[in-house]
């Protein structure tokens, strides 16, 4: 019996804590929403700042939502492949019983 456990070779979205990361969010859904908001009394420049949110998102909303995912299990879970079969598991379920 073969056991590996790898790291995904995906891209990495999460953040190094999930407040970090729903503060990116804020600023990025705040970026888009203020630009839409703000075009009537600034006009269509205001619509610049909508490309700022990719920075904070680091991509797409979608990107930011799989980063949370990622942020939140980020030490949780742990991808082991044995024989061709793939399986999470959590982590460390032993150190989680003090909690």
């Amino acid at each position: 019996m073969t056991t590996t456990t790898t790291k995904p070779a995906r891209p990495d979205f999460a953040s190094s804590s999930v407040p970090r990361h729903l503060a990116r969010g804020a600023l990025g859904f705040g970026l888009i929403i203020g630009s839409i908001a703000l075009v009537p009394t600034v006009g269509p420049a205001a619509l610049l700042a909508a490309p700022l949110s990719l920075i904070a998102f680091r991509g797409c909303p979608t990107c930011w939502m799989v980063g949370l995912a990622q942020t939140v299990s980020r030490g949780r879970l742990r991808r082991a492949c044995t024989n061709g079969t793939c399986t999470l598991t959590r982590a460390d379920p032993a150190g989680t019983a003090g909690k």
